[in-house]
């Protein structure tokens, strides 16, 4: 029995390893600056000046993101709520597994005239949505692999195991694949299986990978998870039920003042969070001008950074709890953004950078002969976002299940996706506004700030042991 629980941790941990590409090779480092670089080529071909253009590409980016947060937030719910009436999760993760690879795959028609641009924007914000879904019933079993010590450790490490599968595909992406302007890929060779580079196939080929990514490491997850029957005398699953499960579960939260918090808090925090990895590497192609090449650095650093702090996070939250963890995490990312919002290429808080630092002779091929100060501190900046994003969203988790009912896990991780999710478009959406108000790209991330603050002061308010006892207690 242990040996066959260990292999479904190890199912449910691959889950990870599996979908983590998406966001790193997607959302953050290829494809989304790609994309960023090749809406702000269209809008300058319109006729608009550089930084008109740029904010145009960072508002349309942020568009996308908005409108499939409102569709998670309004949807996510009851979809959740109906899957709890059935007993069922593995076929609600075999349909949006299917949604997620076929539109992942198609990202490969991302033209670099911008000709497919409003298109490929609509089939990367589907295939996100299905990615999310996918997160939500997959994290609902992770109550039932272990005790609270125990699962934040497993916590922690699926999401570390999740980060070095992303160092690894990007590896992959920038050594044989992704071409910068030269044509050439990270180590300075033409990209594999004869993609012509011109035509930016190599980069484009980032959705196909991912999908092929996720259709090979799925397998351990479909072999060794598995789920209980559902009670065959269970009553038949209505929409209408659903709908007022949900509805008394939210009406019910002010009783529960930890979880209330919490919920709350989260909501805030984590929206700013993944913005922030969503518009990282737009930021930097749009306001530092870097190259794919150089993102891609970028966001190697940030992973590896990410896969070690979040195993090491794991292990403080099973020593210290959850939530010093969160808490540290959400301060250090305040202090990102602050640096992130008063950094140009030319400055940093008004006093004037050196752009003329020597780059070591190894990677003077991949990113020019000389670097800014400012790509040095971004460099920082990325593997600090790496390390504690990582860690915030392990401890997450296992924060929830420190306020699950153990017979109840998909509602408590129904509610913890609304919270993600219920104001997922604040974050982009705010950017977006900012960032077409101020015509700036760089200071169109300043509300991150303000974000994460109020996640911070509600975390007062939050038990660190959670609140099973105390609500289960109330209900016998």
């Amino acid at each position: 029995m242990a040996s066959a629980n260990r292999k479904r941790i190890w199912g449910w941990m691959f889950f990870d390893w599996a979908t983590q590409p998406f966001y790193t090779l997607g959302l953050t480092f290829i494809f989304g600056p790609y994309f960023a670089a090749v809406a702000t080529g269209y809008f300058a071909g319109t006729g608009l000046d550089e930084a008109t253009a740029d904010a145009q590409a960072q508002s349309l980016w942020s568009l996308g993101q908005t409108l499939a947060g409102l569709l998670i937030a309004f949807t996510a719910p009851f979809v959740g709520a109906y899957a709890d009436q059935t007993g069922r999760r593995m076929p609600w993760i075999w349909v949006f597994s299917a949604i997620y690879v076929v539109m992942a795959a198609l990202l490969w028609q991302t033209m670099p005239d911008g000709s497919t641009m409003w298109t490929m924007l609509l089939v990367f914000s589907v295939g996100f949505v299905a990615a999310e879904y996918l997160l939500i019933f997959v994290n609902a079993m992770l109550p039932s692999l272990g005790n609270d010590k125990e699962v934040g450790r497993i916590s922690g490490s699926g999401a570390a195991l999740g980060y070095w599968g992303g160092v690894l595909s990007l590896f992959i992406m920038l050594i044989f694949l992704a071409e910068s302007e030269t044509g050439k890929t990270l180590v300075g060779m033409d990209p594999a299986f004869g993609l012509d580079a011109e035509a930016r196939e190599g980069t484009r080929s980032v959705g196909p990978f991912i999908a092929l990514w996720f259709v090979v490491f799925m397998v351990p997850f479909f072999a060794w998870v598995r789920e209980d029957k559902p009670d065959a005398n269970a009553p038949k699953a209505s929409i209408m039920k659903a709908f007022d499960d949900v509805v008394s579960t939210v009406l019910s939260l002010p009783e529960r003042k930890s979880l209330f918090a919490f919920l709350g808090a989260s909501m805030f925090y984590r929206d700013a969070l993944n913005a922030l990895y969503g518009f990282g590497g737009v930021y930097a192609t749009l306001v530092l001008n870097w190259s794919i090449t150089m993102v891609g650095l970028f966001g190697i650093v940030g992973a590896i950074t990410a896969a070690v702090a979040t195993w090491v996070g794991g292990l403080c939250d099973s020593r210290f709890g959850p939530k010093p963890v969160i808490r540290v995490c959400v301060w250090l990312l305040i202090v990102v953004c602050t640096v992130i919002v008063s950094m140009t290429r030319e400055e940093l808080f008004g006093i004037a950078l050196r752009n003329d630092i020597p780059t070591p002779a190894a990677l003077a091929p991949m990113i020019g002969a000389t670097l800014g100060t400012a790509d040095i501190i971004f460099y920082i900046l990325g593997a600090a976002i790496g390390g504690t994003g990582g860690a915030l969203y392990a401890a997450s988790r296992s924060m929830m299940v420190r306020h699950t009912n153990p017979d109840k896990p998909n509602e408590a991780f129904g509610l913890f996706a609304l919270s993600g999710k219920a104001t997922a478009f604040l974050a982009p959406g705010l950017i977006g506004i900012f960032t077409a108000s101020l015509n700036s790209a760089r200071l169109g991330v300043s509300p991150l700030i303000l974000l994460f603050i109020f996640g911070l002061i509600l975390l007062r308010w939050v038990n660190k042991e959670g609140d099973r006892a105390e609500w289960s207690g109330s209900q016998s």
